[in-house]
């Protein structure tokens, strides 16, 4: 134990035997600082306000100098100096002589007080409570960090978020707009008639996305189980069974690597709306981020490391072959074989992976090369290769290609949706190619899930289908570099100390450590 921790429990015993619980029931604020900040910010300097008031929260710095003393004291609005005269608490307390020094002696930053008295504006112009009563409602046992350099520890403002929130107005602040976002996404959607129905995370099939699952076990029914990938075939189900427009927002789990752009639990929301196509899912898209952007930002015009992002619809909408040629030279409508592609890939200098196995999956690699990183500005990415997304409708005109579309931002997908297969013979068709691309070792590749190819023969209406990675946007609105930086606790290799035996390893993987193949291509909307 600590000589610190000794002492400050020792002071707790001693708070105890004088008769203040270390650790309260309660205590009743009449203020939040900010709204006292508020409220009398025409406070003349060196004037006092007799306005009885109560705030609570957790001392931050401490000045002590004889019979004068100055504590900060923060809530979750913000800060305000507490001004403790020794007289106006003697006088207060006139059976207690000793209040003054039981209060600046056995209290400590980081402890949570509560506090009563009167409104002064000091001599500095600080608006300050004139404390005349107070009481202690948590002891804290350990210290805060430096007041000056906070935790200059990465890996440490993760592990141990409250001790970031404590002393990081900025993080409070992202997190606070995470959770306008959120809010704001679920408003717009229910005030346009959308629904809210949960779906399963324990599912026996991993389908929705190409991505590798955590695998469970439920031992009461003795059977395997996975966490889901996605949401999409369930919200499907619902719309065969009659609910035109519904949605879930929720967490989603892939057994993936780690990096600033992956985690392997996200959030993400997914939007399916009756007789619409992916054309529509385009122009909610714009409204949905829009919204949220003018609620977390009070803007569409916002800054994103250095570089202004302008969200005001209507974005670019390019097709990926028009956006490959633009970058590349190449016109992959022109290539009648792999073979051929692969050697036009080569020639420009681009990576021809042994994986990817026809013209389409090579198109994709091209974009992701050389086109993706440099979408700054909102666009749309229209019509995909069918080889890449088989659960979207193909494409009404253009052979081999579906209707699909990713919304890309800062060069990192945002958003992705399709005019979704309702065809159960060709979804069929599709999911056993899957399967047998699984069976051939791709990890990532999806299965056939018959009940879901059921659903669609009782006949599912023309439907647009729509997923949104909330992590990723909140990363754009909040000005944040890092997936990690945005997931309140994120998940990190145990610090040795806590390690069973047989782990090994520590700390947070290296930003990087995701490797192409480990990257799902949709891992950002949940789709």
């Amino acid at each position: 134990m600590s000589d610190l921790r000794e002492t400050r429990l020792e002071k707790a015993r001693t708070l105890a035997s004088l008769g203040h619980a270390p650790y309260a029931l309660r205590f009743e604020p009449t203020h939040r600082t900010a709204e006292l900040q508020e409220q009398h910010a025409d406070l003349a300097r060196g004037e006092e306000r007799e306005v009885p008031v109560a705030v609570a929260g957790r001392v931050m710095t401490r000045r002590v100098m004889g019979k004068l003393a100055f504590f900060t004291l923060a809530d979750e609005s913000g800060p305000i100096q507490l001004y403790l005269e020794r007289s106006t608490l003697e006088a207060s307390h006139p059976d207690n002589p000793e209040v003054f020094s039981q209060l600046t002696t056995l209290t400590d930053a980081g402890d949570w007080i509560g506090v009563r008295g009167t409104l002064r504006r000091t001599d500095r112009g600080e608006l300050s409570v004139k404390v005349t009563d107070w009481q202690m409602l948590s002891k804290s046992l350990q210290p805060l960090p430096d007041k000056w350099h906070g935790l200059a520890d990465v890996e440490k403002r993760y592990r141990q978020r409250y001790l970031d929130l404590i002393v990081s107005p900025h993080t409070r602040e992202t997190f606070r707009r995470r959770a306008l976002v959120v809010s704001t996404m679920r408003r717009w959607l229910d005030e346009r008639g959308f629904l809210e129905i949960e779906t399963p995370v324990l599912q026996t099939e991993a389908g929705g996305a190409d991505a590798r699952p955590f695998e469970t076990h439920h031992n009461a029914l003795d059977l395997p189980l996975t966490l889901r990938i996605a949401t999409e075939l369930h919200l499907k189900r619902l719309v065969v069974g009659g609910f035109e427009r519904v949605y879930e927002l929720g967490r989603i789990f892939r057994n993936e690597g780690v990096s600033t752009r992956h985690n392997p639990e996200f959030t993400s929301v997914e939007i399916y709306q009756a007789h619409t196509d992916y054309h529509d899912m385009m122009q909610l898209t714009e409204e949905l981020i829009a919204a949220c952007a003018e609620a977390a930002c009070g803007t569409t015009a916002i800054t994103y490391q250095g570089t202004a992002i302008d969200l005001a619809p209507p974005w670019r909408r390019a097709t990926m072959h028009d956006l490959v040629r633009e970058a590349t030279g190449l016109d992959f409508t022109t290539f009648s074989s792999r073979e051929q592609a692969a050697a036009a890939m080569a020639d420009v200098g681009l990576e021809v992976p042994e994986a990817a196995d026809s013209v389409g999956r090579l198109l994709v690699e091209a974009f992701e090369q050389r086109v993706e990183a440099e979408l700054i500005q909102p666009t749309f990415v229209l019509d995909y290769p069918v080889e890449n997304s088989p659960l979207a409708r193909a494409h009404r005109s253009k052979p081999g290609l579906v209707e699909r579309f990713e919304l890309f931002i800062v060069g990192r997908e945002t958003a992705n949706a399709f005019s979704e297969l309702i065809d159960p013979v060709d979804q069929r068709q599709r999911l056993e190619a899957q399967q047998e691309r699984r069976r051939a070792g791709d990890p990532e590749a999806q299965t056939v899930d018959e009940d879901f190819l059921h659903a669609l023969e009782i006949g599912m209406p023309p439907t647009g289908g729509l997923g949104i990675g909330i992590d990723r946007l909140v990363m754009l609105l909040t000005d944040s570099a890092s997936i990690r930086d945005v997931i309140a606790f994120p998940l990190l290799r145990p610090e040795p100390r806590d390690v069973p035996v047989g782990a090994a390893g520590n700390g947070p993987l290296p930003d990087g450590a995701t490797s192409r193949n480990l990257q799902a291509p949709a891992d950002a909307s949940g789709r």
